[in-house]
């Protein structure tokens, strides 16, 4: 992973990570009741929640679709 760092004055070019990394945390990571044991287990979190987003979520944004039936319908 590497760290995004905008320049001075740019903040925009990190807003659609921050917003990712805020709807991971709160749609997985504050909803699981239990402490988390092991980094194998956020590692598995983190990889279940990308395909997720990236196959069944929907965005208004994207015409109620997901981005691969998005980006599907547009190729």
């Amino acid at each position: 992973v590497i760290r995004s760092m905008s320049r001075k004055g740019t903040p925009a070019d990190n807003a659609p990570i921050e917003s990712f990394h805020s709807c991971l945390k709160v749609e997985t990571f504050y909803n699981h009741k239990e402490p988390i044991g092991s980094n194998n287990i956020v590692i598995e979190m983190v990889k279940n929640y990308i395909s997720f987003w990236n196959n069944k979520r929907i965005f208004t944004k994207l015409g109620n679709q997901s981005p691969v039936d998005y980006r599907k319908s547009i190729a």
